[in-house]
């Protein structure tokens, strides 16, 4: 367990700052902010605390090897050259994820093959036996990253993606992944104090992620497994204890601190149900409401935080041009002292609030580019 070890943990395009910040928090070595993600360095023990705590991070590699691969015959030298009985046993199962960009082996599924046949030789040269391939849930997961014919040969701490938290009963519509809206949350700015609002909830993705922020709830709780807990050698006991007391740090909120709405009904259904999988249900209030006819009290000074639809098909952003004008003139008619942040893929939509931005965050949702518009609504001065 004191053995060190470089990770690099990674997240989605724009918020490698807000990871960045999340792993100073938490005192791990020498993080490094590079495009993607966050290298830093510590035990398998300092990884298990990352797969837990860490809010915007999607997976937790472990480094294994750098080494050229101009080839495929190289490639399987230097995958083979691993002692892979340390990390999997013969009779295992394991998976193989391929990136590579700018690279004569510029095919990721040849280089998936290519690395899996050098894993399987080796144990089968040592134990007569190979393990077997399981795209879905293996053993272990094995993950090569190659960029101008450099390879990185790491191991999958994580196991499923770390979006997957575990706590999401109700899928709603096209929500955000909970890594992307604790991200927001975190962009905001929210002081975890003021009251937090949506008023575009849907299945409350965002004000679920704000809740265990805000409690102090490490997000892998709520995972019944991680990667790293099938390792050979893994300390079931060790990890069970830093559970334990992860889950003793977790404070109480006050009823209504978060308060969301959504125009249909099943949604709010579906964010109640998700609310009470994560525990947070008392912290949150939800009803059905119009965001055209949002009105919050006056003199609050609380954060807007929400994700509105912005139109990705044919004919949609001209019916949603009204419904953003209107939410426009409501923050600035009723929302005088309050902080907003709006999640926006359409820049034509995001103009009709006629609101001036403070900042500008970029962010993607799936493959299309997005941004995080931060605003401060001034506040009305008493004559």
């Amino acid at each position: 367990m004191s053995r060190r070890f470089t990770f690099f943990a990674t997240c989605a395009p724009g918020l490698e700052a807000v990871l960045h910040g999340e792993i100073r928090a938490l005192r791990l070595a020498r993080p490094e902010r590079q495009v993607g993600g966050v290298r830093f360095e510590g035990s398998l023990a300092e990884a298990w605390r990352a797969n837990l705590e860490l809010r915007t991070a999607i997976r937790v590699l472990l480094r294994l090897a750098r080494f050229p691969a101009r080839d495929g015959d190289e490639l399987h030298r230097a995958v083979a050259a691993v002692d892979w009985s340390e990390h999997l046993g013969p009779d295992g199962t394991l998976a193989v994820d391929a990136q590579t960009s700018e690279s004569r082996l510029d095919h990721s599924r040849y280089v998936e093959q290519r690395v899996k046949d050098a894993i399987v030789d080796r144990l089968r040269r040592e134990h007569g036996r190979r393990p077997a391939v399981h795209r879905d849930d293996p053993d272990l997961r094995v993950h090569l990253h190659l960029w101008r014919d450099r390879a990185t040969l790491s191991l999958d701490t994580s196991g499923a993606s770390l979006h997957k938290r575990g706590w999401r009963v109700d899928q709603g519509r096209a929500p955000l992944a909970e890594t992307l809206a604790a991200g927001i949350v975190l962009l905001a700015g929210w002081d975890r104090r003021a009251p937090l609002l949506d008023p575009f909830c849907g299945s409350g993705t965002i004000l679920v992620e704000a809740a265990l922020f805000a409690a102090q709830i490490a997000p892998g709780l709520f995972r019944a497994r991680f990667g790293f807990e099938r390792w050979p050698g893994h300390d079931a006991a060790a990890c069970a204890a830093l559970r334990e007391e992860l889950r003793r740090r977790a404070v109480p909120l006050p009823r209504g601190r978060l308060r969301g709405a959504d125009l249909d009904p099943a949604r709010i259904e579906g964010a109640r149900r998700n609310a009470a999988a994560a525990g947070v249900e008392a912290a949150i209030e939800l009803a059905v409401g119009d965001a055209a006819q949002f009105a919050p009290r006056r003199g609050w000074n609380a954060w807007v935080v929400t994700n509105p639809p912005y139109g990705e098909r044919i004919g949609e952003e001209d019916e949603l041009l009204p419904l953003y004008r209107e939410l426009g003139a409501r923050l600035r008619e009723r929302c005088a002292g309050y902080r907003v942040a709006i999640f926006s893929g359409n820049p034509r939509l995001a103009r009709a609030l006629a609101l001036e931005p403070i900042a500008r965050h970029p962010l993607t949702n799936g493959a299309l580019a997005c941004e995080l518009l931060r605003y401060e609504i001034p506040a009305v001065v008493a004559t």
